[in-house]
Parts: structure tokens; sequence; C-alpha cells
């Protein structure tokens, strides 16, 4: 068997937001998230995964939209590729969802709680643990200024566990998200939602249009990144050679200098041990006007 990749943002969406991932998605959202400290009961997807909408589409990201059953409202986003504004476009999206609730002469009271979970294939905070929750703080007592809108990040790369390690849901779900591109049978003591997961990510019960978008989509971000790497590579050489330049240029200048602290110190014991200037001059091979530039300079 093979599946599709679930990092590419099509893959993504077509697992987790068709019309009928509802009980995938909320089994999802429960491993991952903590909703008020209350398991998620129902939930609607915004926009469910169709062929015509993702085709004409030229983002790099398709987000999930899910209204949960208390008037919360989650943004999902698989991110594979890092760029530029990235952190600040995750709060533009939570922000502009959550104003976006309103209709003109609304009360604010009716606003409801947005949390943007998003996924990255990349590391966004070092020496962090795999799962990061932001939400308005006062900064200095961390009292709490409103919960309405949450950033939940998971950065895929931090999660390394094994099929054999696998002891919880949200362990399950990381595993799948992660690894379904890559394995040819779906892994033992699953649960139904996993399952019809791995399901869904079949590429056999997928048509030819959609295996097609799919396969385009993952070409093109393969393509993006063997380009940041490139563009990398080619950085890390030419900051060597700058480098090596440098490093040769200081090195010459710390020599000469260290040259002439050499023959400064030669003169100068010279002179003490009686030895007239042009002796001196011949030993230091200078002239005889530079050695007694330097004794004038020390008397």
């Amino acid at each position: 068997m093979n599946f599709l990749d679930i990092r590419t943002d099509f893959a993504f969406k077509k697992v987790f937001g068709s019309e009928g991932s509802k009980d995938i998605l909320i089994s999802f959202l429960n491993a991952l998230i903590n909703v008020n400290g209350r398991l998620i009961r129902d939930l609607t997807i915004v926009d469910p995964y169709n062929i015509p909408m993702l085709k004409g589409m030229k983002d790099t990201y398709v987000d999930v939209k899910a209204e949960l059953d208390d008037g919360s409202r989650v943004i999902i986003e698989m991110q594979v590729l890092n760029h530029e504004g990235f952190e600040k476009r995750i709060l533009y999206n939570a922000a502009k969802n959550y104003s976006a609730q309103l209709g003109k002469g609304e009360q604010f009271h009716l606003l409801n709680p947005v949390i943007a979970l998003t996924l990255t294939d990349f590391v966004m905070f070092p020496g962090q643990p795999l799962i990061n929750c932001f939400k308005l703080l006062e900064k200095a007592r961390f009292i709490e200024y409103s919960g309405d809108i949450e950033l939940v990040f998971i950065e895929l790369p931090k999660f390394t566990k094994t099929e054999a390690e696998l002891d919880s849901v949200q362990d399950k779900w990381l595993y799948f998200i992660k690894n379904a591109g890559k394995l040819d049978c779906i892994p033992k003591n699953l649960g139904q939602e996993q399952e019809k997961a791995f399901a869904i990510a079949n590429e056999a019960n997928l048509s030819a249009e959609e295996l097609d978008l799919q396969h385009r989509k993952r070409d093109f971000i393969l393509i993006q990144k063997s380009s940041i790497d490139l563009a990398l590579r080619q950085g890390q050489e030419q900051g060597l050679k700058q480098g090596i330049q440098q490093g040769l240029e200081q090195g010459i200048q710390q020599g000469l200098e260290q040259i002439a602290q050499n023959r400064r110190t030669t003169i100068i014991n010279a002179h003490q041990a009686g030895l007239p200037p042009a002796t001196i001059a011949a030993i230091v091979q200078l002239s005889i006007a530079e050695v007694e530039a330097v004794l004038a300079d020390v008397t």
C-alpha cells in the first residue's frame, strides 16, 4: 500500500477536512489541544476539502477550519516550508478569524475563542518542548488577560518516537502525520479514527485527479526544499571562502605586527648591550635611520 504524505497541505486537508472526517478531527484535536479543560464532543468542519477549490489555489498552505460545539473556532494548518513573515501570518489569521465573527452592529461579548493550531515540519523554538502554546499574558506576573486567541505550535522534527514507542493517542496521530508517506502498511494497535485516516490517505482510494494534485504539490515542496538547501550550501561555501580570505589577511597582519615587535625588542636589547646603530641595523635588516627612530622613541 502507498499512503499520501500527510505533511503536504492538501493531503492534510484531505484527511482532516473532508466531509466524513468529523470523528477523525475530533480525536485529533482532543489529543493535541486543551479546550477549557474539556473534551470536544462535536464540531462542524468549515469549508470542507474539495478538488475544484484546491486546484485553483496558489498559496503554499491550506488550512482546516472547525467550529466546536461550544462556539470556539479552531484553525489547523500544516506548514512544511518556513518563510519570512510566517509567524506574523499565523497571528494575523487568528486575529482575522476572531474579528470576522461579528457583523456590523453586533456586540463584542458574542465573540468566541479562536485557537490556531500549527504543525510545522521545521523547528521554530530551539531548546523548547514539542508543543508550545501562547496566549495574552501580563509580561511580568503572567496574569492572563484573555484566552480568546491561542496559538499552538507542534514541531514535527521534535517527535522522534518509533512505532513500538507509541503509548498515547497523541503519539499515534503525530506518528501518522510524520510517517504515513513512508509506510507500506498500517501500523498495529491504532484506534478506529487513525485506521480511518490511513484509509483516506491510501492512494488506492483516491481519484486520478486527486493523485495528480497531491503528487504535483509534493513535487513542488521537494523542489522548494532543494532550492533552500542549495541556497544555504552556496551561502556557506561563500562564507567559508570569505572567512579564509579574511583569516589570511588577518594572519598576515598579525604576523607583520609580531615581526615589528620582535625587531623593536632586538634593537633595544642590542643598544643596551652597547652595540652601535650601524651594527644593529645590519642585524635586524633595517636602515640606520629606522634603528635610530626606534631608539629615540624609547629614550
